[in-house]
């Protein structure tokens, strides 16, 4: 079987991942088999006769060989577990009943007020009194493009995107928003502080879903760069509310 300059690279490089070793391998060796029928200069097979060698239909066979043997690929899209399900991973970003189960979340139970710990994270800006709302994740284009159609009032954006690029058609929409990352230095925090609108960053939630009524205790002293630079602990708080 003839080399490829793979082969013989003192430098050569192994995929740690063994799915992607395995598509390699399979492509390289694809390569060999399809060069040494070509039987001629590397160059005029790159540039002139590669096409005349290998086809499609090669290349999805390795990725069915892959399919047949039960992997499936790690999506790095969000489209692609939709488009392709047998071929990649399924992702929980359009899971309807998802929720945030961070490991380091505190929790409690129903206190005499209704209220129940479900999280906390980092205040962007005091405010004089805390925000209750309506939880809403919004973690795909789809949900912001239903978002464009409207948004109602009291909605409190839960979100993973601390840029804020994907929420941005919609923030100022919202009436509160937690962020999954992030810091109150990052992006997104200084869009929610020029709106206005009651924000927490790097926020650790447990068993929050959509619908559930919230409080976030934006009372709360907001985290500084001082207190970042520090490593202290300044944290505000989220409840679930529930009826007495």
């Amino acid at each position: 079987m003839s080399k490829l300059y793979c082969d013989n690279d003192k430098h050569g490089y192994q995929c740690d991942f063994p799915i992607s070793e395995a598509y390699n391998s399979a492509v390289k060796d694809l390569v060999r088999r399809s060069y040494g029928e070509f039987g001629g200069k590397w160059e005029d097979f790159v540039f002139k006769s590669e096409f005349d060698f290998i086809k499609k239909e090669d290349i999805l066979g390795i990725e069915s060989n892959l399919l047949d043997f039960g992997y499936k690929f790690e999506p790095s899209a969000m489209s692609s577990p939709r488009e392709r399900p047998d071929a990649y991973k399924a992702s929980d970003l359009y899971d309807e009943d998802f929720s945030f189960e961070h490991e380091e979340a505190p929790t409690s139970s129903v206190d005499k007020n209704g209220l129940e710990l479900c999280g906390v994270g980092d205040n962007v800006v005091s405010h004089d009194s805390n925000f209750r709302g309506t939880a809403l994740y919004v973690r795909t284009i789809d949900k912001v493009l239903e978002c464009l159609e409207g948004v109602a009032e009291g909605t409190i954006a839960i979100v993973d995107d601390s840029g804020g690029t994907l929420t941005a058609p919609v923030l100022q929409h919202f009436s509160g928003v937690l962020c999954a990352g992030g810091t109150a230095r990052s992006h997104l925090a200084i869009l929610t502080r020029e709106y206005n609108i009651p924000c927490l960053m790097n926020v650790k939630l447990k068993g929050i879903k959509d619908g559930d009524q919230l409080e976030l205790e934006v009372t709360a002293q907001s985290k500084t760069a001082e207190d970042y630079d520090a490593g202290r602990d300044v944290t505000a708080n989220v409840w679930r509310l529930h009826s007495n």
